[in-house]
């Protein structure tokens, strides 16, 4: 059973919660993968947190910002100035950072959540989530790291990450703490997130 969650003393608003979600810059393969950003974008401005992204405006990134605004929800979105300098940042955030390249983007993510919510992506969404299970397994923060399982999508990853533990690379204490949900109101009902009914 998961511990109960209390939100970080520096969150980036003390009236909201702050989530990070990390997810892919292309729509993927399927439509579902759009919907799904859609939902979880909405379903987090309607809760009353905070979103927090990489900034971008196109794919499930773009869909799931562009969600959570009509929703009426904040959104502050962090971006490499080399993603800007391509015209992929998202122009109508409640605050987008730029910053200097994508490894003070992820510490800068890191520094303003409060939770991190992992959707399907490619291979920045990995490097993403897996800065955020590194840097628990050192401790260095205690944050809630939740995975959309979205029909499936992480089972490859999970069975990796099995593996990695049956040949003693990694401890299961450290994988555990990576929670998995079949839906995004699951996930952040885990954080005691409720989005009010239509």
């Amino acid at each position: 059973m998961s511990e109960p969650f209390h939100p970080a003393p520096d969150s980036v608003s003390r009236a909201r919660l702050a989530v990070c979600v990390f997810c892919g810059a292309r729509a993927g393969s399927q439509p579902r993968f759009l919907e799904l950003a859609r939902r979880t974008g909405t379903a987090i401005a309607r809760s009353g947190a905070t979103l927090v992204y990489g900034g971008g405006s196109v794919g499930m990134m773009g869909a799931l910002a562009d969600a959570a605004l009509q929703a009426g929800g904040e959104v502050i979105g962090v971006i490499p100035s080399t993603l800007v300098a391509r015209e992929v940042g998202h122009g109508a955030l409640t605050r987008n950072e730029v910053v200097a390249d994508m490894q003070v983007r992820k510490q800068r993510m890191i520094e303003l959540s409060d939770a991190f919510l992992t959707l399907p992506g490619g291979l920045g969404t990995l490097d993403e989530l897996f800065e955020v299970l590194t840097l628990r397994q050192l401790r260095e923060h205690d944050k809630p790291i939740l995975v959309v399982d979205d029909d499936g999508y992480f089972a490859p990853l999970v069975a990796c990450l099995r593996n990695i533990v049956a040949h003693e690379l990694a401890s299961q204490v450290d994988i555990d703490v990576m929670e998995r949900f079949d839906t995004p109101e699951a996930a952040l009902a885990r954080l005691g997130l409720h989005a009010p009914p239509t």
